[in-house]
């Protein structure tokens, strides 16, 4: 099976050390990843970040669901850092 295209995914080694993000912000997938496990609305994450459009957030879950490990391992990172 074949990842679903993302092409506003993007990954910059200058910005959140080349985390995943959405293109043209500094809005890391594991923040959207986060909201979209805990609450599965779409309508609260838009409403938590306003300058994302409707596909922005849904291409961030599209990546999530394809790259869970990825995204587990940068949670868990975020979650080591905060301790």
């Amino acid at each position: 099976m074949r990842a679903p295209r993302t092409p506003r995914i993007v990954h910059d080694a200058r910005i959140l050390g080349g985390a995943p993000i959405i293109e043209g912000t500094r809005v890391p997938v594991r923040a959207i990843a986060f909201f979209w496990r805990a609450t599965g609305d779409r309508v609260r994450i838009h409403h938590d970040y306003p300058s994302l459009t409707v596909s922005d957030v849904d291409e961030a879950i599209r990546y999530n669901e394809a790259h869970r490990a990825e995204i587990d391992h940068d949670l868990l990172d975020e979650q080591g850092e905060s301790d």
